[in-house]
């Protein structure tokens, strides 16, 4: 089945200066290495409009044929975050104590003193899952193929993060294995997978954070590289 082509309108953006652009951009850069993993949440509610923005800005981000294939999910009910809770500590227990993740892994994380414990499921006013739509349906049934899903819904997910970050909210990204029982808490279809539960609220008082140190430009990016020989 062939569908009806977009219409076509015109595309007008004021042209900026190096210089504001180049203001522009440090500025963004300076304020985004401010942002970190939060795993401290103050318990202080936070307004529903400003997770209905964050999701909206989330789909803004480009996706494949432009099927935006993502679903968020937004909970701040404590019984329906108690039920996840609960369920996500058990599968992390299984995964930290009971032999699912490798000593190397273990080793990995041990800086960052994570564990099998997740109060702040219960602590931050709200949890937003993200969900991948492996594929959607037409109108009579049929399956209708979404393309390039799991990049697509990690953009939306990288602008998620950022709007959470620009209002001055805070967030983690959490990723419990296996996640289906997210599908059935939360009622959402098998059409759809959960990749990334994002705890959302302000930090506590008493947060802290790892001194971590970002890779330097050099470290994460390449120039001109010239074809390998042979």
């Amino acid at each position: 089945m062939t569908e009806q082509r977009y219409p076509f309108i015109p595309f007008h953006r004021e042209r900026l200066s190096d210089q504001e652009m180049l203001r522009r951009a440090r500025e963004f850069y300076t304020f985004m290495d401010q942002r970190r993993t939060v795993r401290d949440f103050a318990t202080d509610p936070v307004p529903r409009e400003l997770i209905e923005l964050a999701i909206q800005t989330a789909s803004t981000a480009p996706s494949g044929a432009h099927r935006q294939p993502w679903h968020f999910v937004a909970v701040d009910d404590p019984a329906i975050k108690a039920r996840i809770r609960e369920a996500a500590e058990e599968e992390e227990r299984i995964s930290y104590e009971g032999g699912r993740m490798p000593e190397e892994w273990l080793e990995a994380l041990a800086p960052l003193g994570t564990g099998w414990r997740k109060p702040h499921l219960t602590e931050a006013p709200w949890l937003v899952v993200a969900f991948e739509e492996l594929h959607s349906f037409y109108e009579d049934g049929r399956k209708r193929k979404n393309y390039y899903v799991r990049e697509s819904v990690g953009l939306a997910c990288g602008l998620f993060i950022a709007a959470i970050h620009h209002m001055g909210l805070v967030t983690l990204t959490h990723t419990p294995s296996p996640m289906k029982f997210l599908n059935e808490i939360l009622g959402r279809p098998k059409n759809e997978k959960p990749l990334i539960l994002f705890p959302v609220g302000h930090p506590a008082p008493e947060a802290q954070v790892p001194d971590l140190r970002r890779k330097a430009l050099a470290e994460v990016s390449g120039w001109n590289p010239k074809p390998a020989a042979g």
